[in-house]
C-alpha cells in the first residue's frame, strides 16, 4: 500500500466524523463548515486561475453553490445532504480504487489519471453506497422523499450525481492541468486541497437541488 494512500485513508478517518457531526448536529456547525470550506476553496481558486474572467466567474459559481447548500441542508433534512456527500464520495473512491488497481485505456487527455475502469468503479461504488442507504432505510423517517422514490428513480438519481461529480472532477483537473500542479492545495495529506475534494461536490449540488424540485412535483 502507497503511502499516499496511506495517508488518504488516515486523514479520511479523520474528516469524516467531523463533516458527519457539522451537518447533522445543528446549523451552528453546518455554517462554520461551510465558511470554511468556501474561504479555503475560493482562495485555491484564485491561486489556480489566472484570467480574470474565469476567475470572476469561478468565484460566484463557488458562492453560489455554497449558498445552495446552506438552503439545501436547512430546507429539507440534514440526513438528505450527507446522502449527496455519500454519493460523491463514493463516486471519488470508486474511480481511484478501481483506476489504481485495473488501470486500462485513459479516458481522457485533461488527466492523465483518469481511466475507463476507474469511471465504471465510480458508477459501481456510488450505487452500490444508495443500494446500501436504501435497503438498511437510513434515516428514512426523515427522508421520506428518498424511500419515496421507485428503483429506477432512484438508480438514474445516483448515476446523475455521480455523472456530474465526475464531470466536474474532470473540469477542475483542466484547469489544474493548464496551471501544471498536481493538486489545488497541500491542506488535506493524501487528498491535497480542499477544492480537489469538493470538486464534484460543488457541481453535483445544483443538480440535486434540481432534481429534487423536479422529483417533488
Amino acid at each position: 500500500m502507497s503511502n499516499e494512500l496511506l495517508k488518504r485513508i488516515f486523514s479520511s478517518i479523520v474528516l469524516i466524523p467531523i463533516i458527519f457531526f457539522s451537518i447533522i448536529k445543528g446549523e451552528f456547525y453546518f455554517n462554520i463548515l461551510l465558511i470554511v470550506l468556501i474561504s479555503f476553496a475560493l482562495y485555491e481558486w484564485d491561486k489556480l486561475v489566472n484570467q480574470k474572467i474565469i476567475k470572476t466567474t469561478g468565484f460566484g459559481f463557488i458562492f453560489f453553490v455554497f449558498i445552495l447548500s446552506f438552503f439545501l441542508r436547512n430546507n429539507y433534512n440534514p440526513e438528505i445532504f450527507l446522502f449527496l456527500i455519500l454519493i460523491c464520495v463514493s463516486t471519488d473512491l470508486g474511480g481511484y480504487i478501481f483506476g489504481k488497481i485495473l488501470k486500462g485505456p485513459k479516458l481522457s487527455k485533461i488527466s492523465p489519471n483518469k481511466t475507463y475502469s476507474g469511471m465504471i468503479g465510480s458508477y459501481i461504488l456510488s450505487l452500490l453506497s444508495g443500494y446500501v442507504f436504501l435497503k438498511l432505510k437510513i434515516f428514512e423517517k426523515t427522508n421520506e422523499f428518498l424511500f419515496e422514490l421507485n428503483n429506477l428513480e432512484f438508480f438514474i438519481l445516483i448515476v446523475i450525481i455521480s455523472s456530474i461529480s465526475q464531470v466536474g472532477d474532470l473540469i477542475i483537473s483542466y484547469f489544474k492541468r493548464l496551471a501544471k500542479v498536481k493538486n489545488t492545495g497541500n491542506l488535506l495529506p493524501g487528498h491535497g486541497g480542499i477544492l480537489d475534494r469538493i470538486d464534484g461536490l460543488i457541481f453535483a449540488v445544483p443538480i440535486f437541488y434540481l432534481l429534487i424540485l423536479v422529483l417533488k412535483v
